[in-house]
């Protein structure tokens, strides 16, 4: 019955097709879209007899165009391009104590709002200012190979230290932070990046902070005691270099 079904098949195209072509039909599972296919090809078959194909132009490559402009699916791929992180993500922190290498302490002055370096007498280390240091992530690709950024917070306060131009030169200061949350993620074009410090450790846990906002200044203390810490360049004659004592 299948075989009568080809035949039958066979000679009633046959009949249409132009001269020279010929349709052979095997057995081949089928899904619905390949039926479809077929069909379409066929109907582009028949709407041709009308015209005048044979010729000595006409050629299997003719035919095998006419096949694959609608048994051959047409996919459109997009390229998808992920920019670079642009915020530097904050990932854990801790608490510290910091010294100068002169091994003096810093020490809140509350009037002025200022930190100052100074060296504490045996029973009044409880002057001495903690902080809570938050490491950040920095966006991609990285600034500094081996710098890394973080924030400086007075410790149980919402006091950080940071950086910003007063008049032509950068200041360090001591600012609050009504939401602590609005630094866990910092835009890197963002005026937030003036609480980040590139730190950077160098020999037996020796320690420099340099801000992201203006590269190449640094947090320092003066050569005198009982002074203000302050930002300044690699040329000044002041302290730039910390010890931090990690805290548990």
């Amino acid at each position: 019955m299948e075989s009568e079904m080809k035949c039958n098949l066979s000679e009633m195209w046959s009949s249409k097709m132009p001269k020279g072509l010929d349709l052979e039909i095997s057995h081949h599972p089928m899904t619905m879209r390949r039926v479809a296919n077929l069909i379409i090809a066929m109907e582009r078959l028949k709407a041709g007899t009308s015209e005048s194909v044979l010729s000595t132009e006409f050629r299997d490559e003719n035919l095998l165009n006419i096949m694959m402009e609608n048994m051959v699916e047409e996919r459109v791929m997009f390229e998808c391009f992920s920019n670079p992180p642009s915020q530097f993500r904050r990932t854990c922190q801790h608490q510290c104590s910091v010294t100068d290498s002169q091994q003096r302490h810093l020490v809140r002055d509350l009037n002025s709002m200022e930190l100052n370096a100074v060296t504490l007498q045996a029973g009044s280390e409880n002057h001495k200012v903690h902080l809570t240091m938050s490491t950040y992530l920095p966006p991609l690709p990285s600034t500094e190979a081996k710098a890394r950024p973080v924030a400086l917070c007075i410790k149980d306060t919402n006091i950080y230290l940071s950086c910003h131009m007063d008049g032509d030169m950068p200041t360090l200061n001591l600012e609050t932070v009504e939401d602590k949350s609005s630094l866990l993620r910092i835009s890197s074009d963002s005026d937030l990046v003036r609480f980040l410090f590139y730190t950077q450790v160098s020999g037996l846990n020796v320690t420099t902070f340099m801000s992201a906002s203006f590269p190449d200044w640094y947090i320092s203390t003066a050569e005198h005691d009982n002074k203000p810490v302050e930002m300044c360049t690699e040329s000044a004659k002041r302290y730039r270099t910390f010890n931090i004592q990690r805290q548990s």
